[in-house]
Order: structure tokens, then C-alpha cells, then sequence
């Protein structure tokens, strides 16, 4: 006798087609639920679709729960890589936790040991691709005093040269700033640091090119690719900004969001008078752009919009206070959902509680406080749940650690 199960007519024993069916798709839900919610487990994803995201190394997946699954480190240096291979190489495997990073440079003294707890998340979010890069090097300058260094770079075009920044732009900045720190002009040091780098991402370097680049879509010279940067060096006595593009630095002082860079947009009123009076036009195109096309009106690379985009960087130089509490980089994946005053709040919330001085989780010579790590993770969580677009990168530094 025929049964039809599942809109198939079958001529087997009555109730056995739609059982096993319903067993082995039973069975399907159950394996896609426990693989969804494993931790630590990599989720496969499709390499193709508008809003998929892209495939994670097993080894930067997220090691908690309240971790974001498709959260990737981005300040991981060579020196930190090839020191987990050797300890693999040993027997001794040693997990890379999403928001610690290694040591550019050794200490000069132990003095210079101790630094500064941080956190950070930096995901695909929404986009098809990712092109936001993080760079943080401790005391990545041979100085008499202890300069730390953090930057978030949210590419556009391609990644490589939000990638090209995040493996050179501190070099450079070191460079520039040789070895003393009490006189120097900061404000020369990064204009000097951001116009190296964009002559070197203008000039064609490519060892930064990957086998997902889309850059063989462009003209041989790939000149429609760029990246924003916004810059700490952070001293005891001193927190530098550099930035260039509308990724933003947010100081958390007693309590109060103080913005430490002004997002260069095309049509903030100096940058429009600057396009303009450069014979460019801004033209609104789902929202302000420079000749209807970038939606900011300063970068690293974009070639082919000079001289209208600019690498010029704006820097502020903050002195510290007691009150400072602690710093936030972040792309505009995050500010473009979520205010200053949000961010601040939610960074003391997870801050609270935890004592100023507390060690971190360190690894490879670079700490990691829990605190900060929450922070950037919700921060990050926040944006997506407010249906950011964008990729979202965020850097949370205690200050108080560093007091």
C-alpha cells in the first residue's frame, strides 16, 4: 500500500519512509543546534552570500561564552605567531586569547614591564568582507619613558592597506620620534609618520595582497583603495591622538565622554571650504561624498581622489589626569550606532568593581584586563544589536592601570 510522506509516494511499510525521516531530520536539527553553540568550535559559513561572514582560524576563535563568535584578534604580531609555534613545536600549545598581543619591542627596564590593561574585538559584523586592522605594541618605542601604542584602521576598497598600516604605521611613528620624547613636536611626528605611510601604500607595496584581494578587479596601480587611522601614544603624562578619517578616540574622564578627534566627514564645514577651494565637490549620494563616492574627506591611499582626500591627520595632545578613567578606539561601525556618552557608560559599568591596579591576563609580554575585555565585547555586541552595517573594531584601555 502507498504512503505519502513528505510529498513522496512510497511503496514500503506504512509508517517506516515518514519515520526515518522524521528521525534523520531531527537528528539534522540537533547537530546544527550543538555546533552553533559549542564554544570553540569554528562555524562554517559559505564563502558566498551579500551578509555572510568570512571564515575564522580555529586558533583566534573566542575562548568564552561572552565572547563574539566571529571575533578575530588583528594585533597578533610575527613575534607572537612564531613563539606560538615553537611552543606547539614543544608540546606546550598555548591559546590566543581575542584580546591579548604581543610586545613589538622587549622593555627597556622592569620598570617598563608594567602596562596598560586593554581589550579588543574586531568583527565582520554585516559586511561581505573584512577590512578594519588593530595594532597594539607596549612600550613600542626605545624611550626614557613608557609609550604605549594603539590604533584602529578601517579600510575601504580592500584591506590591504588598513592591513599595510597596522603592520608599519608604528614603525614609522617610532622612527620619527628617535630617541627622546620630552621635546618632541608631536604634531610633526604624525604628519610626518601618516605621509610616509600613505606614500608607501601610494607607491604600490604589495606584500600585503592577499589571495582574497580584490584588487585585480582595479587598475594596475590599485589606486582606489584607502584606509582610515586613528593613533594613541599613550606616555604617563601624556595621551596623543592622531587621526585621520571617522574613526574616533574617546577619553572617559570623572565620568564624561571627552572626544579626543573630530571625524572628518565631507561635509563638516572646514572640510567642505578645504574640498572645494581644491576644485573637488561633495556630492550627496546616501549621504555627503567627495565627488560622490568616499564618505569621508581624509585617508591613507585613495589615490585617486587627491588632491581632495587628504593623509593629513588631525592631533590633539590630552596631559592626564587622575580622573581619566579610560580611552576608547573604535571604528565607525560602532559610532555611526552608538553615542560617546553610551560608550563611556557602558566601559565604567564593566570597570566597576574592578580594582585600578589589577593585573590582567598576560601573555607574550602583554596584559589583558577583564574588564576592558568585557567592554569591548559589549560594546561590539551593542553595535550589532543596533544593526551597525559596517565592521566594528574597538579598543578599550584602562587608564587607571597606568596611574
Amino acid at each position: 500500500m502507498a504512503e505519502i510522506c513528505c510529498g513522496v509516494v512510497s511503496e514500503s511499510k506504512p509508517s517506516d519512509p515518514c519515520e526515518k525521516s522524521s528521525r534523520a531530520a531531527r537528528r539534522r536539527r540537533i547537530e546544527i543546534r550543538r555546533l552553533k553553540f559549542v564554544t570553540g568550535e569554528q562555524i562554517p559559513v559559505p564563502d558566498t552570500g551579500s551578509y555572510k561572514r568570512q571564515k575564522i582560524e580555529a586558533s583566534l576563535l573566542p575562548s568564552s561564552p561572552r565572547e563574539c563568535l566571529n571575533a578575530v584578534d588583528t594585533s597578533v604580531t610575527e613575534e607572537l605567531k612564531e613563539s606560538e609555534r615553537e611552543n606547539k613545536g614543544q608540546g606546550q600549545e598555548e591559546e590566543l586569547n581575542l584580546n591579548s598581543s604581543s610586545s613589538s619591542l622587549p622593555s627597556i627596564s622592569d620598570a617598563f614591564d608594567r602596562c596598560l590593561n586593554f581589550g579588543v574585538t574586531s568583527v565582520c559584523g554585516r559586511r561581505r568582507d573584512m577590512e578594519d586592522a588593530v595594532a597594539i605594541h607596549p612600550s613600542f618605542c626605545r624611550t626614557e619613558t613608557r609609550l604605549h601604542y594603539f590604533g584602529v584602521y578601517d579600510g575601504h576598497g580592500c584591506s590591504h592597506v588598513a592591513t599595510s598600516c597596522k603592520n608599519r604605521l608604528h614603525d614609522l611613528v617610532a622612527e620619527e620620534l628617535g630617541a627622546g620624547e620630552d621635546s618632541v613636536n608631536w604634531k610633526e611626528v604624525m604628519e610626518r609618520s601618516f605621509k610616509r605611510m600613505d606614500t608607501e601604500v601610494v607607491g604600490g607595496r604589495t606584500e600585503n595582497l592577499t589571495a582574497n584581494c580584490r584588487c585585480e578587479l582595479q587598475t594596475p596601480k590599485c589606486d582606489a583603495v584607502g584606509s582610515t587611522a586613528v593613533v594613541a601614544v599613550i606616555s604617563p603624562e601624556k595621551i596623543v591622538v592622531a587621526n585621520c578619517g571617522d574613526s574616533r578616540a574617546v577619553l572617559c574622564r570623572n565620568g564624561k565622554p571627552i572626544p579626543l578627534s573630530s571625524d572628518h566627514k565631507p561635509d563638516r564645514p572646514d572640510e567642505l571650504n578645504r574640498i572645494q577651494d581644491a576644485g573637488g565637490r561633495v556630492i550627496y549620494w546616501d549621504g555627503p561624498r567627495v565627488l560622490g563616492v568616499l564618505a569621508m574627506s581624509r585617508a591613507i591611499g585613495d589615490n585617486y581622489l587627491k588632491p581632495f582626500v587628504i593623509s593629513e591627520p588631525e592631533v590633539t595632545v590630552t596631559e592626564r589626569s587622575p580622573d581619566d578613567e579610560c580611552l576608547i578606539l573604535a571604528s565607525d561601525g560602532l559610532w555611526d550606532v552608538v553615542s560617546n556618552d553610551t560608550a563611556c557608560s557602558i566601559v565604567r559599568m564593566c570597570l566597576r568593581g574592578i580594582p585600578a591596579n589589577s593585573p590582567g591576563k598576560c601573555a607574550g609580554g602583554k596584559c589583558s584586563g577583564k574588564g576592558c575585555s568585557d567592554a569591548a565585547i559589549l560594546l561590539t555586541k551593542l553595535a550589532l544589536g543596533r544593526q551597525s552595517t559596517d565592521n566594528v573594531s574597538v579598543v578599550v584601555v584602562d587608564l587607571r592601570s597606568d596611574t
